[in-house]
């Protein structure tokens, strides 16, 4: 096949180039360009947008001995992870800007680009597996398993999609990568968001909402026990940061339960009023069998790295309700819930939904 390698400057996507090639692919590497201004971005371990990127991929491209090119996609980024990002926190939801960017650039927009340009597929570095049988499954490094960011795309998407990393561990991707001269062995993973320089989410949303004053609420009193400068600083399940006037009757810690925008009001209160049974979501996205005629047993992450629990999961219009059999703590609107049917084989993905409540 003709296919387009997707590299980040990071270890994994160069060793999934590699192993293309290695496969008998004539492979292409392609870097994305998707800062604005590059230096605003996050470097060195803490990134994954940053010049130092690009020519850590263009020497690893240099290396394995494939034709190497930048796309600059910071335009298409900002509209779609950027701005989306902002948007669903002034909405009083989390989302997940790693998700949101496989589903709009990676696999949407490079994808769309590759396919126009004459290549049949896109490889990228991603901790996952795509089986002769087509389904997406989980990693055999579940420590690393990406399958929770990647159960957005459609089928379509995934039959041009090849992630040869899915069945080794990081620590085997690093040795290959020292084996093959790659100076990216050891370069540290990237963490948090690529877009925020700092780390500072909060500052990275008032510079961009404006301050917002609105009370704290306590769920069981309905008293007002502190303020905030903006509603969308806050996420569900936080417990640092609220800076309460007045402490719990009980004098336990108390938690964020939910953010209401419509009256820029957070509420709080203790860490069992967390707990969720059923879930509600949206936009769901079934890749695994087809969308199921009824209820489907199977198991449910609600976050990146979270818990796994059974669940029933029954579809719904364009969404489906989930009904947990052990209640989670700190579920959030915004989120992906991505549903997972147990197999020997390693877990595949049925599908996935955005958490509208």
């Amino acid at each position: 096949m003709r296919v387009l390698a997707a590299m980040s400057g990071g270890v994994d996507s160069a060793v999934a180039a590699a192993r293309a090639v290695e496969a008998g692919h004539d492979v292409t590497g392609v870097h994305l360009a998707l800062a604005r201004n590059p230096q605003t971005y996050r470097t060195g371990a803490r990134g994954c947008c940053t010049l130092e990127d690009s020519r850590d991929a263009r020497r690893a491209a240099d290396v394995i001995g494939i034709p190497f090119y930048v796309w600059d996609m910071a335009d298409r980024f900002h509209a779609d992870v950027v701005d989306d990002f902002v948007a669903e926190y002034a909405a009083g939801r989390t989302p997940n800007p790693c998700l949101r960017c496989n589903e709009k650039i990676k696999f949407a927009a490079v994808l769309d680009r590759a396919v126009a340009l004459g290549f049949d597929a896109v490889v990228t570095g991603h901790h996952a597996r795509l089986g002769a049988d087509g389904l997406l499954r989980r990693s055999v490094d579940l420590a690393k398993d990406q399958s929770y960011v990647l159960a957005v795309l459609t089928r379509a998407q995934l039959d041009r999609s090849v992630f040869p990393l899915g069945d080794s561990t990081k620590a085997q991707v690093r040795a290959e990568a020292t084996d093959r001269g790659l100076a990216v062995a050891d370069k540290p993973d990237s963490h948090d968001i690529c877009f925020i320089a700092d780390g500072d989410t909060r500052g990275f949303l008032a510079d961009r909402l404006g301050e917002a004053p609105g009370d704290v609420v306590d769920a069981l009193t309905g008293a007002v026990v502190g303020s905030h400068q903006g509603a969308y600083a806050y996420t569900v399940g936080q417990r640092r940061g609220l800076h309460l006037d007045r402490p719990a009757v009980d004098g336990r810690p108390r938690y964020v339960l939910s953010i209401t925008p419509t009256t820029n009001t957070v509420t709080v209160g203790p860490a069992e009023a967390l707990e969720v049974a059923t879930v509600h979501a949206t936009r769901a996205v079934w890749t695994g069998t087809g969308t199921p005629t009824g209820p489907v047993e199977c198991e449910v992450q609600l976050r990146a790295h979270g818990d796994v629990v059974p669940a029933t999961v029954v579809p719904s219009g364009d969404g489906l309700r989930a009904d947990l059999r052990r209640p989670l703590r700190g579920v959030a609107a915004g989120q992906a819930i991505v549903a997972y049917r147990p197999d020997p084989a390693g877990d595949v993905v049925l599908g996935s939904a955005t958490i509208s409540g």
